[in-house]
């Protein structure tokens, strides 16, 4: 029952609530789809967070878009123990970069003074998830070796069963706790995602920032007399 509930009837509710919430947030606040960027208030410790939060969160991101859409390739690839071991042990390194990056980020959010007056409910309860999603997957990759096989081997098909509006919680019912957490948290995730300042990634045409220059913050000062005498005789 649990399972049919978590794994059957839930990823559609959630998928309502995302859904539901993109089309209010567009229409009803459109103008506060903005990730509202703290990088004027505090640079450095914004760096060596953002850097490796973000390429280790994308790359594990990338292999599991891999493992969707052709699992077969990494059943293949996993044929092979040396294979098998480099590809492991590339995600579990990933995996410690991203929660590096990730706690640098909370560290950041809820030390700094100015960033925390910045900071809503919403950033909180996205980076609690965020936190749990990124333990639970190492947690699955140190616990439950061999990750790579089952995921395409069991949640993969479980996905699909999903997307193809046949949902087989057969699939996931015998996973382990750590692994059913990962992936229900995942759902819950994506369905926040439009209530949080993440909702810029779901804009009409989300690529312009993979080629647009970068955004300059300046901070507003008053001319002082000084300058006003130096900007006279420029």
């Amino acid at each position: 029952m649990i399972n049919t509930m978590l794994f059957g009837a839930a990823p559609y509710v959630l998928l309502t609530l995302a859904i539901a919430g993109i089309i209010y947030r567009y229409t009803m606040s459109k103008y506060t789809w903005s990730s509202q960027s703290s990088q004027f208030l505090e640079n450095r410790t914004l760096f060596f967070g953002s850097f490796p939060w973000h390429y280790g969160i994308m790359l594990i991101l990338t292999g599991h878009i891999i493992g969707l859409i052709i699992p077969s390739v990494i059943l293949g690839w996993n044929s092979a123990p040396a294979r098998l071991y480099l590809l492991e042990l590339t995600g579990l390194s990933l995996g410690f970069l991203a929660l590096f990056g990730l706690l640098t980020l909370i560290y950041r959010r809820l030390t700094n003074v100015r960033v925390k007056a910045l900071t809503s409910g919403w950033d909180v309860l996205v980076l609690l998830i965020l936190l749990i999603q990124v333990v639970t997957g190492l947690g699955n990759a140190i616990l439950y070796r061999w990750g790579s096989n089952w995921y395409a081997g069991a949640a993969v098909p479980w996905m699909w069963s999903v997307l193809s509006f046949q949902p087989n919680v057969d699939f996931v019912s015998n996973l382990p706790v750590v692994t059913k957490v990962h992936i229900f948290n995942a759902m819950l995730f994506f369905a926040l995602i439009p209530f949080s300042r993440l909702a810029h990634f779901v804009v009409i045409n989300p690529y312009k920032y993979l080629w647009r220059p970068y955004q300059v913050v300046r901070w507003y000062r008053p001319r002082t007399a000084r300058t006003e005498h130096l900007v006279q005789y420029k």
